[in-house]
């Protein structure tokens, strides 16, 4: 299948996307303060007026006053860890990562992450809205030449020492500006964070350096499919069908690029869902299941055993506990 061919199917599928409305909460910049920041004069010095559009601090301030652990959760924003010094360690997707001196980490909007250590380290965390891209120095293409704000992309990245120092001296000028003044010269704020991302864009390495480009669309385009209608698409048949190829092709591309079958990345993606639900709602078990599309309670806890290790009941008393 050409590479028009999928474009064509995506027509389709757009018209299919977000059937139902998941009951897992997407929380704003505001709300996620509201509920994981600690309410100290201190943060009001860190977060300015307008800070749901964008705001960044230096990451070892902010993260003495989160409330720890914070569970899986969703955002509407973007949100970038640079590290000039210690680790980090954070889970994003099903997937968790640390990232060390000279090394970023990514969590595009709308995608699950949590995190529970206080960590050690220095840098600079930055959570911003499309808008900061998109403004009056940016351009909604570059959207689309970032890679790393996409659910599919590479969450983890490495930079070289020459380009670790250029970020470094970008952030402290964006941090500068912002502390000073907040959004008011945002002008200055906006060129600096857009020359900021093109920096790291730069040196960003996809999850896989594979050359065969029509593996490496069908896969990302699989994933991104997997994050729009997983409710309602659970087997490899309904995401070939989508993106017009055979079930086979489909394993086929998914495994040579990311080296796992496309069943279980849809699989942990439906137990990723059930987690946040059993952490965000009081949903019961059956209910929880019927939301990321099961009506099988007794198959939902058998699959979430299997990769979890207990069932979604002892899984919710664990959080209960905590």
């Amino acid at each position: 299948m050409s590479s028009i061919g999928i474009s064509c199917s995506f027509e389709f599928i757009e018209s299919r996307k977000k059937v139902t409305k998941s009951k897992i909460k997407t929380y704003s910049v505001e709300s996620f303060r509201e509920s994981y920041i600690q309410t100290e004069p201190r943060i009001d010095t860190l977060l300015k007026l307008d800070f749901g559009k964008f705001f960044v601090v230096k990451v070892d301030e902010l993260i003495r006053l989160i409330k720890l652990p914070v569970p899986p959760v969703r955002s509407t924003n973007h949100t970038l860890i640079y590290l000039t010094d210690g680790e980090a360690i954070m889970t994003v997707g099903s997937e968790t990562h640390k990232i060390v001196k000279d090394e970023c980490l990514v969590v595009p909007a709308g995608q699950v992450f949590s995190f529970a250590n206080l960590d050690l380290n220095q840098g600079y965390l930055c959570n911003f809205h499309n808008d900061m891209i998109i403004g009056k120095f940016g351009k909604a293409e570059l959207l689309k030449d970032f890679d790393f704000l996409r659910v599919w992309g590479n969450p983890r990245i490495s930079l070289d020492g020459q380009t670790s120092d250029f970020v470094a001296h970008l952030f402290r000028r964006i941090l500068l500006a912002y502390s000073e003044n907040g959004l008011t010269d945002l002008d200055i704020i906006q060129s600096y964070f857009v020359a900021l991302l093109c920096e790291i864009n730069r040196v960003y390495k996809p999850m896989s350096s594979s050359t065969q480009t029509n593996a490496v669309t069908i896969t990302n385009r699989f994933k991104e499919l997997l994050f729009s209608t997983l409710k309602t698409n659970h087997r490899v048949t309904d995401y070939a069908t989508l993106l017009n190829i055979t079930p086979n092709h489909l394993n086929k591309s998914v495994r040579t690029i990311i080296g796992k079958s496309p069943t279980k990345w849809i699989d942990e993606a439906i137990v990723l869902e059930a987690k946040v639900l059993l952490h965000q709602s009081a949903l019961s078990i059956s209910d929880v299941a019927a939301e990321v599309g099961i009506f099988d309670a007794s198959y939902f806890s058998r699959l979430f055993k299997k990769y979890e290790g207990v069932t979604p009941l002892a899984f919710r008393q664990m959080i209960e506990k905590s």
